[in-house]
């Protein structure tokens, strides 16, 4: 069912100027398709017909041969980033894209060992990428922080020297420590001293979870991980019980439903439980995951929201207050946003 505006009811504000941080953006996936093409060209990279047709590619993870698909699609977007100029220009069109979409904050994801072979290893890898978020975050008035993130494809002991960078370098725009990649493989108790690492250093645990896999993964993330978020989480609707576990504890889901769409997780926009996480009291920030391979950014995710789940002004710009008391800001900057949430459901 799509939602109908009732006639007379405020619609006419621009999502693109509600006050909103974006919590849930991967570093590859967050590039212009432009970006891409210029750069596949620069360095002779030859890009499947997926990423040329000006088309998101069709997707559907939901099988393992569909999840194959995307990685190799990811990874063959990934080799056109060959130079610290390349990750300066990603980062700083990432901003820019953001800002235009109203976001006051942005928590980007990368794990740093998949640019570590053309950047001279792992640590001058990390510091390129946080000089860049540096660099970025000036030029554009941004606030730009860091999630490094593990990948959960690769030996637990390779998250647990991640975790030890990630909080060596905290002091440098470190944020948080994900988990990324297929949640159907590897078990999060797998990573349980890795999370342990990122949070007796101060970061926040923020794995993913809830999105390919059901509502066990949800747990085990909670269990296993203490997370603090969840990147996605939405399958966590399919248990009430698990519901008001995330509700109580105030842990945030990182819903990004497009993508949702995109992958196969659910059928149509209107399907993503959005109302059912809400409605039971569950903080959401929603993301955009991969724009460059899902072929939305931020402030369409607000957009499906108030088009086919019918949420008003005043819930979005709750969502958007949400995904704020879910970032890693710093409290003036909350502040100034939540001020400016108020603002925009005044105008």
């Amino acid at each position: 069912m799509e939602y109908v505006r009732a006639r007379g009811e405020a619609a006419s504000r621009d999502i693109r100027l509600l006050p909103k941080a974006h919590l849930h953006l991967h570093f590859t996936g967050s590039m212009r398709p432009t970006t891409m093409l210029e750069l596949a060209d620069k360095y002779g990279v030859h890009l499947p017909e997926a990423l040329t047709s000006g088309e998101p590619p069709k997707l559907r993870a939901t099988d393992e041969r569909g999840w194959f698909r995307f990685q190799r699609l990811y990874d063959i977007a990934r080799s056109c980033l060959r130079t610290p100029e390349d990750i300066q220009r990603l980062v700083r069109e990432a901003a820019q894209e953001d800002v235009r979409d109203g976001s006051g904050w942005l928590e980007i994801q990368v794990d740093p060992t998949s640019y570590a072979p053309l950047l001279g290893g792992l640590i001058p890898a990390l510091e390129i990428i946080l000089d860049a978020v540096d660099a970025a975050s000036r030029e554009t008035g941004l606030g730009m922080r860091v999630v490094v993130a593990a990948n959960r494809m690769k030996h637990p002991l390779d998250a647990r020297t991640l975790a030890r960078l990630a909080v060596r370098y905290a002091d440098r725009g470190v944020v948080g420590f994900g988990l990324s990649n297929d949640e159907r493989r590897g078990m999060a108790r797998d990573f349980d001293r890795a999370f342990a690492i990122a949070r007796e250093g101060g970061l926040l645990a923020a794995p993913h979870g809830g999105e390919l896999s059901g509502p066990s993964s949800v747990r085990a993330c909670l269990d296993d991980l203490h997370a603090a978020r969840i990147g996605h989480g939405v399958r966590a609707a399919e248990d009430p019980l698990l519901l008001r576990r995330l509700a109580e504890r105030g842990v945030t889901c990182e819903v990004c439903p497009a993508s949702n769409v995109a992958l196969g997780v659910y059928e149509k926009p209107e399907d993503v439980p959005l109302r059912r996480l809400f409605d039971a009291g569950v903080p959401m920030a929603l993301g955009a995951d991969d724009p460059l391979l899902f072929g939305s950014r931020l402030a369409a995710q607000y957009e499906l929201a108030r088009k086919h789940q019918g949420f008003t002004d005043a819930e979005l710009a709750e969502l958007a207050r949400q995904s704020v008391r879910g970032s890693a800001a710093p409290s003036d900057i909350q502040a100034k946003l939540l001020a400016g949430v108020d603002d925009w459901l005044a105008a």
